[in-house]
């Protein structure tokens, strides 16, 4: 997962899963002397929350093959009879964790606002959730939050305050390798990270951005999106509309326009996430040298990075073609271009007729959303994303269990194992290969549950009566906060993700691996559950984030974090090989007539899931010590497996978000991802898949990576 990105991710708020039973505390007496002496019972064994071995059987469709749609086989049923919820365009597994998790994270929030004695990071908490659940308060200030910057717009004379302007948006809101997001709507995005070429430093990497529209495809393609664009221009307007500016439908067409100019420097999406065509090492000169246009003195020194002498550019051809618009576009164009995209981004935080503007657009026509979701949800989300570390942290100390760590922990040292005896058992690699190989995965490193050290907050500015104002100082905080990384030693100890976050990640340039609380839970884990379900779908979980690091990607990084070839150029050449064919089997996959999954695209995330997969099931062999395992309830050892991992990916998505997501996302639809297991000769005999089925591969069609 990792990369399990954007919610989506996001995806974001965690949960946990108690392990133990509560101690009952007796208090001891004599026995009356006629009572005979009785033995307390023993307390009753926990219960899985699914089923009676943690899996919903219920959910099956049993009138379906495995061999010919094993994701209907396992969740056919349950795709039936379940509604997404108005206010989601997609739902499965993650969500079903999620809405536990947002209720758990609302009852801290909810408590904090409450507390007129909180202090510290309890009354941040807590003041930046009041403030954007103050309906009212927000309805009688209007525009007025918003008006300081719509004014620093208008008083922009020339290139150079232009340049310093557009400096000044710079924000860390993207994440290019472990979440792979790299969409902004600001004109360039920010990732401040390890050095990929000198994994010693911290560099800025600058990333293309500027778009309202989710990629380039939707600029530049006709049918479904000429449409899209009809109606985003006419969001446009009404957002300008709304604000009291004048001339709104000239001003949108033209804001438009710019866009799409923007559109066509942009890199595709197979270009964006090609680590070799983003590892180009800029010095500062090379900006004005290289993408010529914008005045970077100017757009540095309101950045805080004018003392900055070494970037990474992601995207030299997109940053030098949105470079040179800034200096041959039209000054008002560009003043209109950063009002529309200030107002679009304070829609949260302003009176209800934005934010509805804003869903309707952002959510049901983009996305297919019927409903936004209730204002404390989003509450919620906001708060998590400005504060989450602080709100991470109570969470933790309130529904986190040891016990869940321990055992999560034990799991991930067994798949680590595995994997690792899974490279000696290659046959085409070179020892010379696996032994930098077995580097890598002696150096792993795994965090579980939340961090060891917590974000500090000191110096954040949050007013229980600016929404807006709390959002915006978060955000820079957050960006000052990044920025003061440069020059300063690696610290290995800092997460990309909050505990509340239901997702998993690789970090490659670190060789570490991270689990937040969130996802150690049902469907994923469940320490009453059966082992074979734990270890197929949290398993392959831990084992999907270890292949990250041996994924088309993750392989191009040494031991160290550092980008350089470790490969033997036969031992490469057959890897890519296996990608190939593994590329072309999800290409094979179409939802739609006529739309196929890109396995390009998705070439990283598929690797990881055969790998991930493969590697949980040796751990759940090795782990049974050579015993028999036992059928339960009619199911064998490998068939709980399997149904565990397929459980896991299921989800069901509007017809729109699908659409979208085949073009953006860097993973495969869930119902795609689920026939990962045609690759395993162990699927075959545990659900007698014959030649002929639908997913019959031959063996030596299976897909093996690692």
């Amino acid at each position: 997962m990792s990369k399990l990105r954007r919610p989506t991710l996001m995806l974001a708020i965690a949960a946990s899963l108690s392990l133990s039973l509560a101690a009952c505390d007796r208090e001891a007496t004599a026995p009356a002397a006629s009572a005979p002496e009785t033995t307390p019972a023993e307390p009753a064994a926990p219960k899985p929350q699914l089923g009676s071995f943690g899996f919903d059987a219920a959910g099956m469709d049993r009138s379906v093959a495995a061999g010919d749609d094993f994701f209907g086989f396992a969740n056919g049923t349950w795709v039936k009879n379940t509604e997404i919820p108005a206010d989601r365009s997609s739902y499965g597994s993650f969500n079903v964790i999620s809405e536990k998790t947002l209720a758990d994270t609302r009852a801290i929030l909810e408590g904090a606002a409450a507390d007129t004695k909180a202090e510290g990071e309890a009354k941040l908490i807590g003041d930046y959730y009041a403030a954007f659940m103050d309906e009212s308060g927000i309805e009688s200030r209007g525009v007025a939050p918003v008006k300081p910057e719509l004014d620093a717009i208008a008083g922009i004379s020339d290139k150079a305050a232009l340049a310093t302007a557009l400096g000044g948006t710079l924000r860390a809101d993207v994440d290019l390798l472990n979440a792979t997001n790299f969409y902004t709507d600001r004109l360039f995005g920010v990732w401040v990270s390890v050095d990929l070429l000198q994994p010693d430093r911290t560099a800025p990497y600058l990333v293309q951005g500027g778009l309202g529209l989710p990629d380039r495809d939707f600029y530049l393609q006709g049918g479904r999106m000429a449409e899209i664009r009809k109606q985003y221009q006419a969001y446009i307007a009404q957002v300008l509309q709304l604000a009291g500016v004048a001339d709104p439908a000239a001003k949108a067409q033209r804001i438009l326009a710019l866009e799409t100019r923007i559109a066509q420097a942009h890199a595709t999406q197979e270009d964006t996430n090609d680590v070799a065509k983003g590892a180009n090492a800029w010095k500062q000169a090379d900006l004005s040298a290289k993408a010529p246009g914008m005045d970077w003195n100017a757009f540095l020194a309101s950045a805080g990075l004018d003392a900055q002498q070494d970037f990474i550019v992601w995207q030299p051809k997109a940053v030098a073609g949105i470079s040179r618009l800034v200096a041959t576009e039209p000054l008002e164009v560009w003043k209109d271009y950063l009002a529309f995209h200030a107002l679009d981004r304070a829609a949260p935080y302003l009176p209800k007729s934005f934010a509805d503007a804003r869903f309707a657009f952002h959510g049901t026509t983009l996305n297919g959303t019927p409903q936004q979701s209730e204002r404390w949800k989003r509450a919620v989300d906001d708060s998590n994303h400005a504060v989450g570390e602080a709100i991470g942290k109570l969470y933790v100390e309130r529904h986190f269990d040891p016990a869940t760590k321990a055992r999560a922990d034990a799991m991930a040292k067994n798949i680590i194992a595995a994997f690792a005896k899974r490279i000696d058992a290659l046959e085409w690699m070179s020892p010379q290969t696996k032994a930098r190989a077995k580097a890598k995965v002696d150096g792993l490193t795994v965090g579980m549950g939340y961090p060891d050290k917590w974000r500090d907050y000191a110096g954040l500015e949050i007013k229980r009566d600016d929404a807006l104002g709390n959002a915006e100082r978060a955000e820079l905080f957050e960006y000052r906060r990044n920025i003061a990384k440069l020059g300063k030693p690696v610290d290995h100890s800092e997460w990309a993700m909050l505990p509340q976050t239901i997702n998993a990640m690789n970090v490659p340039l670190e060789n570490r691996l991270v689990f937040p609380a969130a996802i150690l839970q049902p469907p994923f884990f469940d320490g009453a559950a059966d082992d074979a379900v734990n270890y197929g779908a949290i398993g392959a979980v831990i084992g999907h984030e270890i292949s990250h690091g041996f994924d088309n990607a993750g392989a191009l990084f040494d031991e160290t974090g550092k980008l350089q070839n470790w490969w033997t150029p036969e031992d490469l050449k057959k890897f890519n090989a296996a990608g190939d064919a593994l590329a072309a089997q999800f290409s094979s996959y179409s939802p739609f007539p006529g739309v196929s999954v890109n396995g390009r695209l998705t070439l990283g995330e598929n690797i990881a899931d055969v790998a991930g997969l493969s590697t949980a099931y040796d751990a759940y062999k090795l782990s049974l010590q050579g015993k028999p395992g036992q059928t339960l309830e009619g199911f064998t050892p490998d068939q709980r497996f399997f149904l565990g991992f397929a459980q896991a990916w299921r989800s069901k998505a509007r017809e729109q978000a699908l659409r979208n997501s085949l073009l953006t996302n860097v993973h495969a639809p869930g119902q795609f991802r689920a026939l990962t297991v045609r690759n395993l000769d162990a699927w075959y005999p545990a659900f007698e898949v014959k030649e002929g089925q639908k997913l019959y591969l031959a063996p030596e069609k299976r897909v093996k990576v690692w």
